[in-house]
């Protein structure tokens, strides 16, 4: 009986943990869509590169790293990143590219 209890608590946390992930892609996904429109850039896609521990800046706080593509012409491709920590934007990084 108690592990039931503890199978169902740990598939809603797994459930749990899955939907905040994807919450979060999402918002990573509509930073990159405005940036690249406020560029005037064209948006390829949007992944997830990684989890962290630690920040760029040395700070030990947990953040996810995205990873997007863009294109400044049609012909070309460039990789820039998003660091979110929790649902919010830490920084985003672009790369030098032709405009």
């Amino acid at each position: 009986m108690i592990h039931d209890l503890f199978a169902i608590l740990a598939l809603a946390v797994v459930c749990l943990l899955f939907w905040q992930q994807r919450r979060q892609a999402e918002i990573a996904k509509s930073i990159a869509l405005r940036k690249c429109k406020e560029l005037d850039l064209q948006l390829v896609s949007v992944a997830l590169k990684r989890h962290k521990l630690k920040t760029p800046d040395g700070v030990w706080r947990w953040h996810s790293i995205y990873q997007f593509e863009f294109s400044s012409l049609g012909d070309d491709c460039y990789q820039g990143e998003i660091i979110m920590q929790g649902f919010r934007l830490a920084k985003v990084a672009l790369p030098p590219h032709r405009m």
